[in-house]
């Protein structure tokens, strides 16, 4: 071990020790400023980067300024709450390629960059979408150990375990992603060093493919899989074909484990800025084309954004809006099936069932998937996108309320209504 390997599990026991009631939890102390302690890899800007229009003093934008937030007898407006409320470090509102509010907080700036966390699934998953249109990932299909043929060594199951099946969190592994203990899986995923040669031990508490569970192993493994089907480490493949091509404004960093293995923390430590996070959620808006050059394919898009009801609306390591279709704010009820399917229909759902257990009850709901998705992360890391309204909503921060994806709607709302 090293001296500062020794540090860090130290401080996680002094953390378990001191803190309320002696519950701890880890990820209270990981930091978006954590890609000052793990070793990286650089990823470099282009020459020439794309800028959205800056549309932050138009009527359009003063409308969200105007936007009121109240609790406890107090009230702000956007800006204010952002900064008083949150603990937001960057919220960056766009609509049809115009910036109509970016702000900074807590010291932050427009090329300060930060710990994403779980965001960094979603350009993972980009980049797994564009080695299989290069043809250097064959099929979803393939068993992980054709890509990661240590894994044999390990459970017979990594053997059927494929990439559509770690895309869907499906893997089946026993990995517990707690974020309560300092010696369970995950801290140590985030802290240790060689990550595959953590995972070739593991077992299988499902066989893959048949139980849906969110792990940040999965996405773990597609990375790799991508490294070592490319040849390159994940933050050289992502600047390669995106970060350059797409003109981001700013360097970004990607951690690996160690500087000996390199492997890259796929599921969690990507670091770089709002504004160039929703030039990603800008290519997803237009179904993998950027300025006429083709990134990757629609067909993945499609893939990637298209609710998948029986897997907790996740896909390809993005989620949809899901839920219970309401109307001012009421839940639709109907009598029966059948209207409960043709109102669905109506309403232009891209996904929804109806569920047969309310048959008894004589009240059937529409149980829906919107065209709204989203990437998100621990401590409110989030890009949200309608690409109904053409809207991409990024806010990054250092701390996570439940409140946010209301005030996302609460913008919405006043964009459909004034825009």
């Amino acid at each position: 071990m090293t001296n500062t390997k020794h540090l860090l599990w130290l401080l996680l026991l002094c953390s378990l020790s001191s803190c309320h009631l002696g519950r701890f939890v880890w990820f209270n102390y990981a930091n978006i400023t954590d890609h000052k302690i793990f070793p990286y890899t650089e990823v470099e800007t282009s020459d020439q980067p794309f800028r959205f229009t800056d549309a932050t003093d138009s009527k359009l934008a003063s409308y969200l300024d105007s936007i009121k937030f109240s609790k406890d007898d107090e009230s702000w407006n956007l800006d204010e709450y952002l900064d008083e409320e949150t603990r937001t470090v960057s919220f960056v509102v766009v609509k049809n390629d115009s910036l109509l509010f970016e702000k900074y907080y807590e010291g932050y700036d427009r090329d300060d960059i930060a710990n994403i966390f779980s965001v960094s699934k979603s350009v993972t998953s980009l980049l797994v979408g564009i080695a299989l249109d290069e043809g250097k990932l064959k099929s979803v299909d393939d068993p992980i150990t054709d890509y990661i043929p240590e894994l044999k060594e390990g459970h017979p199951y990594f053997q059927k375990l494929t990439l559509q099946h770690l895309l869907d969190m499906r893997s089946g592994i026993d990995y517990d992603e707690s974020y309560t203990n300092p010696f369970k899986h995950m801290a140590k995923l985030y802290y240790g060093k060689d990550q595959l040669g953590q995972i070739v031990k593991m077992d299988f508490s499902y066989e893959p493919g048949t139980v849906h569970e969110y792990q940040s192993v999965s996405t773990t493994l597609l990375g790799i899989a991508v490294e070592k089907a490319t040849g390159m480490e994940l933050g050289n493949y992502l600047e390669t074909k995106v970060w350059k091509p797409m003109g981001m404004e700013n360097r970004a960093t990607w951690s690996v484990d160690d500087k000996r293995n390199r492997t890259t923390k796929a599921y969690c430590c990507l670091n770089t800025t709002a504004i160039d996070l929703a030039k990603i959620a800008r290519l997803y808006l237009n179904k993998g084309m950027w300025n006429g050059q083709r990134i990757v394919s629609e067909a993945w898009i499609d893939a990637s954004t298209t609710p998948k009801l029986d897997n907790d609306s996740y896909q390809n390591q993005w989620y949809s809006v899901s839920g219970i279709a309401r109307k001012d704010g009421e839940e639709l009820i109907y009598s029966d099936s059948i209207s409960a399917v043709q109102a669905a229909e109506e309403l232009g759902y891209p996904a929804f069932y109806v569920d047969e257990k309310e048959a008894s009850s004589g009240q059937w709901h529409i149980h829906y998937g919107s065209n709204d998705f989203y990437a998100l992360g621990i401590l409110g890391q989030h890009i949200f996108i309608d690409p109904d309204y053409d809207l991409i909503i990024v806010r990054l921060g250092e701390k996570y309320d439940d409140s946010y994806f209301r005030m996302y709607n609460v913008i919405r709302k006043v964009i459909k209504a004034k825009g």
